[in-house]
């Protein structure tokens, strides 16, 4: 393994991919790497889902995928084999997820629950013109009407 390309990851917090992770696939689809080695699946990606779309990325670069822990080394067929039950395991856990989220919403509308982001009625939107005008913040505002501050700033804004 030639040392000079081990890249180490860094604790990252936040929305989107590590940096370090990006540098490393653009290295792969310029066919700078061959093999990708980390101690734990975990550490490769924040979901399954996303797991499961990042091996098929380096499949379908020709990059192979060894995970210390687990075992699994995708140059072998046995390797081949558990990542893609996995996989699969991820993808039916995914779709189970998303039928118990259609059935919940199908579930509240019958209920006659409302969906979506929350409305004022014109009293409110009247009663937020006047509450701003008076010099108070979309913060309290908001406060002061039982919902968050943007739902204000929708409001006075339509």
């Amino acid at each position: 393994m030639d040392r000079d390309r081990v890249r180490r990851p860094r604790r990252f917090r936040g929305e989107g991919s590590p940096p370090r992770l990006d540098s490393l696939l653009a290295a792969c689809r310029r066919r700078q790497v061959d093999v990708v080695a980390i101690t734990k699946l975990d550490r490769l990606a924040r979901s399954v889902h996303h797991l499961v779309a990042l091996g098929r990325e380096l499949e379908t670069l020709g990059v192979d995928l060894v995970v210390l822990d687990q075992t699994i080394d995708t140059t072998t067929p046995s390797g081949r084999l558990l990542f893609h039950v996995l996989a699969a395991i991820a993808e039916f856990e995914r779709d189970l997820i998303r039928d118990r989220v259609i059935a919940g919403l199908r579930r509240a509308k019958a209920q006659g629950r409302r969906l979506g982001r929350p409305q004022l009625h014109q009293a409110d939107v009247a009663e937020a013109r006047r509450l701003m005008a008076q010099g108070l913040s979309l913060r309290a505002a908001g406060r002061a009407l039982g919902v968050h501050p943007m739902v204000v700033r929708r409001a006075l804004a339509s």
